[in-house]
């Protein structure tokens, strides 16, 4: 009985097979033809150029990215500085593959992300993103209370706190400054809180590209809301709004300040105007004080007139390239300009103030000395050769410099040779030995190893005896020949009467400058500088590219020492004592 029962279930499993295969048509396999080319990679984040910058040493970043292939994908793997951090082999979607994760472990200093994808038939294709960790931000200013550098992010970086976005903002593909600046697009702006940054005296400082579509915008506002118009906000009792709007073709820049019963205007008129068709950065700083305020453009003054104090009675939030939403009443809405190195300040800045920041966004190269020899921009350090040292005796911050016997530093010269160049440092002289190489970037003289002397190219900035006082020159290469920049007597230094000065020289495609103390000890035209095998920056010492007349190792202190790539003015000079 049992046996039959069985018979009888295998005789009804074969007719349902039977019947299934006579009423459905077979699978047929359809062949997806040859690869046509390699898989896409694409990486969203972080972006090529991202600058984390928060103040913890160490941090963690996210990362998204997506890998596709017309036909099939083989493989993904994803390197963070060249070791691998994670990798797939098995794909829901044979051809589209997209992921994110969170990466712990991000030190300070620059990195490298690479994702890989491979086909079945092993085709590769590799994507890269150099993003870096920045060491935690120092503001320039004790009053310093906000900056923005638009590097990647939002975040604005003495408080380490993100921007909130509105619309659809973006980066530019360019920046005064830095790896990135914010590019305004219709209906889009940033808000922040103004927690912090309000304060008897204000100060802003920015650089703006403008975009005259609009041709009215907000740039930056501080404003209270205006609940009789909502739609269209324009109380100007208290904070202030730094806008532009069309002058006959041109862009006219003004401010608007509440003193608490009403509001002052500043206008400059034509002298705060820029022209849109020009495609070029323009600076931009206002201050307002109790007694007060002042705008300018590209450090120059183009409004000022008495004040009576600002008042910030309902003034919570900072808008950022929009007059939205507090100050929309005459249509100042979104900026479509690019904007870069935002910075707020709780004083009033000096003229001199607003033409040291401007120096400073072409700034490439500082050390300060404060107990490393670490370059800021780079965070790499400097190669020490014999035994320098460090002084407590310091014209700022902890330390200086410290010169010793057969002592320098070497730092390579990668991204600081340009058609323009200037330093500037404190120095305190010390006459033993009574010549010294100070500065030097040259090229290797390959005749003379042990005493070299090859002033083709580069520049030599050194010391030597007169008279019994300290002479300082300048020796400038223009490829075929070399130039020199001696002031004689006007260049000259005490030994005897050791103290702090501040050493700058310039060098341009006109003209080579020296100064001391701000003021002109030589200046003389110059065809321009040849940069050709100077590959490494020489710091307190001839060595070893300029020791033929036996400029060597400078005994003397050195302190905030910045290179620039450009030829900075007599006032940019002056505005850094």
């Amino acid at each position: 009985m049992k046996t039959n029962n069985i018979f009888k279930l295998v005789v009804c499993c074969l007719l349902l097979f039977s019947a299934c295969d006579e009423g459905i048509d077979p699978i047929t396999e359809v062949d997806p033809g040859p690869d046509a080319g390699a898989p896409i990679v694409t990486i969203e984040r972080p972006v090529d150029g991202f600058s984390i910058q928060v103040p913890d040493p160490v941090t963690s970043t996210p990362i998204e990215f997506r890998a596709e292939d017309d036909i099939e994908l083989a493989s993904v793997s994803v390197k963070l500085d060249g070791l691998e951090i994670a990798s797939y082999d098995e794909f829901l979607d044979y051809r589209i593959f997209i992921e994110e994760f969170v990466y712990d472990n991000i030190t300070t200093g620059d990195h490298v992300l690479e994702v890989s994808a491979t086909d079945l038939v092993g085709n590769t294709t590799v994507s890269v993103s150099n993003f870096s960790k920045e060491p935690p931000y120092t503001p320039l200013y004790p009053g310093e209370t906000f900056y923005m550098n638009f590097d990647g992010s939002y975040s604005e970086l003495v408080s380490v706190t993100d921007a909130d976005e509105f619309g659809s903002p973006g980066f530019a593909p360019e920046a005064r400054v830095g790896s990135g600046a914010y590019a305004g697009s219709p209906d889009s702006y940033l808000t922040f809180p103004t927690d912090g940054l309000l304060a008897n005296e204000f100060s802003a400082s920015f650089w703006l590209k403008v975009n005259a579509t609009p041709d009215r915008a907000g740039v930056l506002v501080i404003g209270p809301p205006d609940e009789n118009n909502p739609d269209a906000q324009n109380n100007r009792t208290s904070g202030f709004r730094f806008f532009r709007e069309n002058a006959g073709g041109m862009q006219r820049f003004k401010l608007n300040v509440g003193s608490g019963d009403g509001d002052s205007w500043f206008d400059g008129g034509a002298a705060a105007d820029v022209d849109p068709t020009v495609d070029q950065w323009v600076h931009f700083a206002f201050t307002i004080s109790d007694s007060q305020c002042v705008v300018y453009k590209n450090g120059e003054v183009v409004s000022q007139n008495s004040f009576t104090g600002v008042d910030w009675t309902g003034c919570d939030i900072l808008s950022i390239m929009s007059g939205a939403p507090r100050f929309t009443g005459w249509n100042h809405r979104s900026d479509e300009s690019y904007m870069d190195e935002l910075r707020l300040f709780n004083m009033a800045l000096t003229q001199e103030d607003v033409i040291e920041l401007i120096a400073q966004a072409d700034e490439i190269f500082k050390l300060d000395f404060n107990g490393s020899y670490t370059e800021s921009y780079s965070n790499e350090d400097c190669t020490e050769v014999g035994t320098p040292g460090f002084s407590s005796d310091a014209y700022e911050g902890t330390s200086a410099y410290q010169g010793a016997a057969d002592s320098y530093l070497t730092f390579p010269t990668d991204g600081l040779l340009n058609e323009e160049f200037s330093a500037v440092f404190r120095y305190k002289l010390n006459g033993t030995p009574d010549r010294a190489g100070v500065l030097v970037i040259g090229p290797p003289d390959t005749n003379n190893p042990d005493a070299q002397n090859n002033r083709t190219s580069g520049f030599r900035f050194f010391r030597e005896n007169a008279g019994g006082m300290q002479r300082f020159k300048l020796n400038v290469g223009n490829g075929s020949g070399d130039s020199w920049f001696d002031g004689g007597a006007a260049a000259d230094v005490d030994p005897n009467n050791p103290q702090w000065v501040q050493m700058a020289f310039t060098i341009s495609s006109t003209e080579c400058v020296v100064y001391i103390d701000g003021q002109v000890v030589s200046q003389n035209a110059f065809t321009g500088v040849d940069w050709t095998d100077c590959d490494i920056l020489s710091i307190m010492s001839g060595a070893p590219r300029f020791t033929g007349w036996n400029h060597r190792s400078d005994e003397s202190l050195m302190d905030n020492l910045r290179i620039y790539k450009k030829a900075l003015s007599q006032e940019e000079i002056q505005s850094m004592l």
